[in-house]
């Protein structure tokens, strides 16, 4: 083969395929948060399938106003359909608080928690690192986010009906004196995510929103506990407080 024929060869070749430029960090970001609103809509979707949950406000109604909402605590999956179930322009302002060992144990965790829900993760293996739980939630509450929070402080795997609730819904209460406290009661999750189990068991649940309280002038911390604690059970359907004290008589 000669020089003529070399030449003529290299000019029927392909060119090599051109190497995409990486991503700027700003299409990053946008991709992430396109990424993050379609994986909430879904996890909305996947809730409704599995529970047909619904949502009864009784003595309040929905409003664009900041408030701390304060729920009993059963399953992983509490906050999720607390979050599913609010309209979406107060869904965008309201952040649960999660706990960071169990939302940030995996990269898809992380993605959810942090994208999807803008989760204010708090940390609860004792060490102090990231600061005292009730100072970020105050934090959070003071620059203008809602919140969700669980006052009993872990998640409750037992019989009880309602755990002691810990003092940090008061302090709140106390250095957050504008924030709307609402009660709520979310029912029947515990049974469609039992604990150690992978695949939900569909069953419909009902997320009760009850009436705002307020800490009144005066008023000591085991007195308003008590008093918010009441109005967490009042918001029980009417067959499961009967279940509890045929339980209870028995």
């Amino acid at each position: 083969m000669n020089e003529e024929d070399n030449n003529k060869k290299n000019d029927s070749a392909p060119a090599p395929a051109p190497v995409p430029a990486p991503a700027t960090p700003q299409e990053s970001t946008v991709l992430r948060r396109g990424l993050a609103i379609v994986a909430g809509k879904l996890i909305i979707g996947v809730a409704g399938l599995l529970t047909g949950v619904r949502a009864i406000w009784s003595g309040t109604t929905p409003k664009a106003e900041q408030t701390l909402y304060f729920a009993n605590h059963t399953s992983h999956g509490d906050f999720v359909l607390l979050w599913a179930t609010l309209p979406p322009d107060l869904r965008a302002l309201t952040r649960p608080v999660a706990g960071q060992d169990y939302w940030e144990a995996s990269k898809l965790r992380n993605f959810i928690g942090k994208d999807v829900f803008n989760a204010l993760m708090i940390r609860r293996d004792g060490s102090g690192q990231g600061g005292n739980p009730v100072d970020q939630m105050k934090e959070a509450l003071e620059g203008g986010d809602s919140l969700i929070m669980f006052p009993e402080g872990t998640r409750n795997t037992g019989d009880d009906i309602l755990l002691p609730l810990k003092s940090g819904l008061f302090h709140l209460a106390r250095a957050c004196p504008n924030v709307r406290l609402v009660p709520v009661w979310i029912e029947n999750l515990k049974r469609v995510l039992p604990k150690g189990t992978l695949v939900p068991i569909p069953l419909a649940c009902t997320v009760r929103f009850g009436a705002p309280i307020r800490l009144e002038e005066s008023e000591d911390k085991n007195t308003f506990i008590a008093r918010a604690r009441n109005a967490m059970l009042d918001l029980r359907p009417e067959y499961d407080r009967n279940d509890k004290a045929e339980g209870a008589a028995s």
